[in-house]
């Protein structure tokens, strides 16, 4: 059983920082191509950042380009989402997932910028 755990949200101010973490269980983390998510209510959830297998052609979202960078240890069956300079408008719940085939999404961890 394939089990996604996110943490590292928290409430921070307007061009603070944050590293969320994403632990996969059940399944060989370094086959699968990583996605970081990011749900605002009432709104479907939208992928920001990949991180590939072979650490080649990520995607960003054209509103956290420059400011947010994924990657990945394979030995630690960790995805990581480095943010920075964070704006208000990143809040969210923010989710991992293979973003090519999914799985049943984890929990989430909650993103709070605001002063």
């Amino acid at each position: 059983q394939v089990q996604l755990v996110e943490s590292g949200g928290a409430l921070v101010q307007p061009g603070g920082s944050l590293k969320l973490s994403c632990v996969v269980s059940g399944v060989d983390f370094s086959l699968n191509p990583m996605g970081w998510y990011r749900q605002i209510p009432g709104m479907e959830r939208e992928l920001i950042a990949t991180i590939s297998i072979g650490l080649n052609a990520p995607y960003y979202a054209d509103h956290v380009k420059g400011r947010f960078t994924a990657s990945r240890d394979n030995a630690k069956n960790t995805a990581y989402l480095q943010m920075y300079r964070l704006k208000p408008e990143d809040s969210g719940v923010y989710y991992c997932n293979n973003f090519q085939r999914p799985y049943p999404w984890g929990q989430g961890t909650q993103v709070t910028v605001s002063s």
